[in-house]
C-alpha cells in the first residue's frame, strides 16, 4: 500500500484506470469513533486527468495507507487466462473507452468458448448460454448490450456513437459480474465443499 502523502502514487487512477496518475491531495484530516478512540487520519485525493477523488486512510500516527475508497478494479485468479488478460487490459484502457469495450467483448467471448460455446457469432454463443441455464435470462439481455457496442465498434458502424469512459466502466461492471458467475462463485463452492469434506 502507497503512503498517506501529499500525492497518492498508485500505478492506476481507481476511477479512470490512467497509468501513473497524479493523485494530489485536497484535503485532511481525523476521525474517531463514538468513545473518542480508533483515530483515524484521511486525506482526499484528485486525479488530474478524470476529476475522480479517490479516499485513503491510516491509524494515527501511522503514514501506510490501510485502506482506499474506490479501492480499484482488480481481476480474480480463478478466470480463465486468456479472459483473464483481455479483462486486465480493458481495465487498463478504460481511458481510451472504444478499446475497453472491445477488449471487454474480448474477454465475454473468451469465458463463453471456456464453456465450450465456441460455434457462432457472440449473439448466438450468448443466446445458447442462457438456453443451457449456464448464464440467467437476466444476463443474456445485460451481454446482448455489451455485445452490441463492440459489434459496432468493431464493425465501424459509422451511426455507432463512440463508447464514453462511463459506457466502458459499465461493460467492464458486466465482464466481472460474469466472470463472477461463471467462474469465480463456482471455484469457491467447490473449495467450501473440499474444506467441508476435510474438516469431517
Amino acid at each position: 500500500m502507497p503512503d498517506l502523502g501529499v500525492q497518492l502514487i498508485l500505478p492506476r487512477c481507481p476511477h479512470c484506470s490512467a497509468d501513473q496518475p497524479s493523485l494530489h491531495q485536497t484535503a485532511r484530516f481525523e476521525t474517531q469513533d463514538y468513545r473518542g478512540g480508533s483515530t483515524k487520519t484521511w486525506a482526499c485525493y484528485k486525479c488530474s486527468r478524470c476529476g475522480g477523488v479517490t479516499t485513503a486512510w491510516a491509524p494515527k500516527g501511522k503514514n501506510l495507507v490501510h485502506g482506499m475508497f474506490p479501492s480499484g478494479l482488480e481481476v480474480d485468479e480463478t478466470l480463465p487466462d486468456r479472459a483473464k488478460e483481455y479483462l486486465e487490459q480493458a481495465i487498463s484502457s478504460m481511458n481510451a473507452p472504444a478499446g475497453a469495450v472491445m477488449l471487454a467483448a474480448s474477454s465475454v467471448d473468451a469465458m463463453l468458448k471456456a464453456k465450450g460455446l465456441a460455434e457462432g457469432s457472440l449473439y448466438n454463443r450468448i443466446k445458447s448460454a442462457a438456453d443451457s441455464h449456464l448464464i440467467t435470462k437476466e444476463m443474456a439481455e445485460w451481454a446482448h448490450d455489451v455485445r452490441l457496442d463492440a459489434n459496432d465498434q468493431r464493425h465501424s458502424d459509422m451511426a455507432a456513437p463512440l463508447p464514453s469512459p462511463e459506457d466502458a466502466r459499465r461493460v467492464i461492471d458486466f465482464v466481472q459480474a460474469l466472470g463472477l458467475f461463471l467462474f469465480v462463485l463456482p471455484s469457491r463452492v467447490q473449495k467450501g465443499i473440499q474444506d467441508a469434506t476435510q474438516g469431517s
